[in-house]
């Protein structure tokens, strides 16, 4: 939501960082609640300019405009959190990338410039100021999947994996510098449950630290599109620039009562050949599963027809398409998803295309493994579109009561 101060020019990459302690400390004291750092030292200077007196400042007059707020995409994918966001009236002014390939689709689908920096890199005060932070930070150091591999090759996991597992605390920092009004997060179940526990304990204490309020629930996508895929989301809101009951009137959406099966998203035409396994690849995964379910383990293919609904896409979909594969009929070899049906099994359905002016559909712009890679990692934009609509209606309340305390 864009709301500024009506006069003097709002400076983006204003910091606070070099002042004094005792300059600091009294631009938190006179920060009239529901304004940033930032806002508040450009209403300071606006009176500066106009010849007023600032050491006690009223209250500045802002702006409103109810049908828009803005937003930084982190970890940005191909655009899962861009498109949920954008289609609640959302306009990004900052996404970050470090995957070459998902910038490219990123950049195709969105229309929108993609920072490639190491987010650990950037300076903070350089990011634009925004109302919402969205970030589906790295889930490799947390899923179950992630953990077993490093156990086995005996590299380090969760907040001492060194490549992944601190990007969190990036997060952390943009969040103290920019103090955005609310941050949507969102990773692998598992990231509740990793460490006993303790990791999110560490997540949690963080976020209360930088004075927010955090609501948390594992959402599975299962409701918007025919895939078994849980997630954890931390919806997050600053605690003085809401009320208690603003914050309390939010709630996690509810799952639409009919779940989609598969034969909304697979194709209506012939598969290309080229998508069915080969029957050296299809013996070995019915002997590998043949072999745990002797041992008592679940390990093994999945295999869904047109009625089913698929388990979790993930991002080593590209190897073999084990965990989703569709049926071809009785004595037939099965075949991998085709890149169009998995953009459709993640929820990138084509009114989003529609929403970012590609009438003509989302071009596949990387090669197939690229493309399985990218959607086994994306959010599903569906449920960032139904948590978003959550989160605009808890900033319209608070909208709309700074605009009756205004009218007073």
């Amino acid at each position: 939501m864009d709301i500024r101060p009506s006069q003097g020019v709002v400076l983006p990459n204003m910091s606070v960082r070099n002042v004094s302690p005792e300059n600091h400390e009294w631009l938190h004291a006179t920060r009239p609640p529901g304004l940033t750092l930032s806002e508040h030292i450009d209403a300071l200077l606006s009176g500066l300019r106009e010849g007023e007196d600032s050491s006690l400042p009223p209250a500045p007059v802002v702006q409103l405009h109810p049908d828009s707020f803005t937003f930084i995409d982190l970890f940005a994918g191909i655009g899962g959190f861009h498109m949920g966001m954008k289609a609640n009236g959302g306009q990004c002014v900052f996404a970050n990338e470090w995957d070459r390939f998902a910038r490219e689709t990123y950049r195709s689908w969105t229309s929108h410039e993609v920072d490639d920096r190491d987010i650990r890199l950037i300076p903070v005060e350089t990011i634009p100021d925004h109302d919402v932070l969205c970030g589906g930070f790295p889930c490799q150091p947390f899923s179950i999947a992630g953990v077993s591999k490093k156990n086995s090759l005996g590299r380090a996991h969760g907040f001492d994996d060194e490549r992944q597992g601190n990007l969190f605390f990036a997060i952390r920092d943009i969040v103290r510098e920019k103090q955005p009004k609310v941050l949507i997060l969102e990773n692998v179940k598992n990231l509740k449950s990793h460490d006993k526990g303790n990791t999110f304990r560490v997540i949690s204490s963080e976020i209360n630290d930088l004075g927010y309020e955090m609501r948390e629930q594992i959402v599975d996508a299962q409701g918007w599109v025919p895939q078994h895929r849980e997630r954890i989301f931390m919806v997050c809101f600053r605690r003085d620039a809401f009320t208690p009951e603003e914050i309390a009137s939010f709630s996690f959406p509810k799952p639409p009562k009919r779940t989609p099966k598969m034969r909304s998203i697979l194709e209506k035409k012939p598969v290309d050949s080229k998508y069915t396994l080969t029957e050296g690849l299809w013996t070995y995964l019915q002997e590998y599963a043949a072999k745990h379910r002797a041992k008592g383990n679940g390990f093994g293919y999945g295999l869904v027809g047109p009625d089913d609904v698929s388990r979790t896409m993930s991002a080593r979909y590209y190897k073999d398409g084990s965990e989703i594969l569709i049926s071809q009929g009785e004595g037939e070899t099965p075949r991998r998803l085709t890149p169009a049906e998995a953009s459709r099994l993640m929820g990138y359905k084509e009114r989003f295309a529609v929403l970012m002016d590609k009438p003509e559909g989302f071009p596949q712009v990387v090669s197939d493994t690229q493309a399985y890679k990218q959607f086994g990692n994306s959010v599903c934009p569906l449920v960032v579109e139904a948590i978003g609509a959550e989160v605009v209606r808890v900033l319209q309340a608070r909208q709309a009561r700074l605009q009756t305390s205004q009218a007073i």
